[in-house]
């Protein structure tokens, strides 16, 4: 780590460099989390699409290469974008339910999802200086609300993949999976009580790899298929054609851009806590411009839109590793892989139940920043309890019952299907009505809350 010079201030933990092999195991962690929701996105839109299963292969590497330019931006900072924090960016599930509508639409289909990811992206750049000016209305008590739900929002990621995830079918809970999962939290578990420094900073890739051996050992792991894939293979732009511009699409996928910049704005910030870093407006419209940046590049590269990845979130309070560098580390990894199709194979066959076990820790670990946050709020206030239960509440209507909002206009479901969105709005009008803008309170409409 970089040492303090005499008579200059230590470096912020953000700041601090590793030794190369800690920044490599710690952001290959940061990969492993986080490969399973990149390929997600392209897998599930090249399905609805009726691509083919070489396309398919090809969208998860565009996937993993803007991801990574997109990490190493927003972690080091390209002139006046990137927040500079340790952040992991991949394709966002925001988007997800608007892109299998489009794909259905008639004269639409991926060319025109390209199309409407670009005019986001470039909507997005207009807006991120306006939306940056939000910081304000995300005090400590609507900040761990939100950071709460986001946590609470993941657990039922990581309880279907402990389960054997959804590809389990009829199979699904079997003990070797209970197995598995347990096997990996209880690694993590005993590394981080027994054991310290470096081995606790990747305890659970430590964890991931004895599940992956012993998902081997069980004859679970699936590499059918490895020997088909070439060992090096470059992402062209525009792969499928010129994108195509639909006035519906650009619309719905704008909306998008703006529930992105709010799960985002809430996930920096619970970042800044984790990291003990300020999140001035300033910093925060660099980090909504990669956002925004990230996803109009991507419409080029044949992928969608981009945002910070929340799950990473729980590793760096996790770990304890607060570097921008082990991000940045983790981008150009994922870099290699989509140069590199046979490894980002190899990654992609780590079994769900394997990373459930992780999972549970980490998101946990997510939910209980949230929590350690809103003891810096007023939580003895009946309505700022209210606050809580009610945001929280409504940010897990699509968690427990994802149908529940069904019969509302689809170009609603960027809101109504995110947990964290829902959460967000909720937590922020309520702190209007209650705290910032109530007659009864001895302060002026616009102040925060004690």
């Amino acid at each position: 780590m970089s040492e303090a010079i005499p008579g200059r201030l230590a470096p912020s933990p953000v700041d601090q460099r590793l030794p190369l092999l800690q920044l490599l195991l710690v952001g290959f962690q940061h990969v492993l989390l986080m490969y399973g929701g990149a390929v997600a996105v392209p897998l599930i839109v090249g399905q609805a699409a009726g691509l083919s299963r070489e396309e398919i292969a090809f969208l998860i590497n565009a996937d993993l290469l803007v991801a990574g330019i997109a990490t190493l931006v927003q972690s080091l900072g390209l002139g006046p974008i990137g927040i500079r924090m340790p952040v992991m960016m991949g394709a966002s599930f925001a988007a997800v339910g608007s892109m299998v509508v489009m794909a259905g639409m008639p004269g639409v289909g991926i060319n025109g999802i390209f199309g409407a990811t670009i005019a986001a992206g470039l909507f997005g750049m207009l807006i991120a200086p306006f939306m940056s000016r939000i910081v304000r209305f995300f005090p400590p008590l609507v900040t761990g609300t939100v950071i709460t739900s986001i946590g609470m929002s993941l657990f039922p990621v990581a309880i279907n993949w402990a389960g054997g995830g959804s590809e389990a079918g009829s199979h699904y809970g079997a003990p070797e999976f209970l197995i598995l999962s347990s096997v990996v939290l209880l690694t993590i578990l005993l590394i981080s009580r027994f054991m310290t420094g470096l081995w606790v900073n990747i305890s659970v890739l430590l964890g991931l790899g004895l599940g992956y051996l012993l998902a081997a050992c069980f004859g679970m792991v699936d590499l059918g298929g490895m020997d088909s894939r070439p060992w090096f293979d470059v992402v062209t732009p525009l792969h499928f054609g010129v994108p195509e511009f639909h006035l519906a699409p650009v619309l719905a996928m704008c909306l998008v851009v703006v529930i992105i910049f709010v799960e985002s704005t809430g996930m920096f910030l619970a970042l800044g806590k984790v990291t003990d870093t300020e999140i001035s407006p300033q910093r925060l419209r660099r980090g909504l411009l990669c956002d925004a940046g990230a996803s109009f590049f991507a419409g080029f590269f044949n992928t969608f839109t981009h945002s910070s990845f929340a799950q990473n979130i729980g590793l760096v309070q996790m770990t304890g590793v607060r570097s921008r560098y082990v991000t940045a580390t983790a981008g150009v990894l994922l870099i290699g892989f989509s140069l590199v199709p046979k490894v980002a194979f190899l990654v992609a066959s780590i079994p769900p139940a394997v990373l459930g076990g992780a999972g549970i820790a980490m998101f946990g670990m997510v939910a209980s920043s949230g929590i350690r946050i809103l003891q810096e709020a007023d939580i003895g206030d009946r309505r700022n309890q209210l606050l809580i239960a009610v945001s929280i509440g409504m940010g897990m209507v699509p968690v427990v019952r994802p149908d529940f909002f069904a019969n509302l206009p689809h170009w609603l479901e960027p809101i109504t299907h995110s947990g964290i969105a829902m959460t967000s709005i909720w937590a922020v009008a309520l702190n209007l009505l209650f705290n910032m803008c109530g007659q009864d309170r001895q302060h002026l409409c616009g102040s925060h809350s004690h």
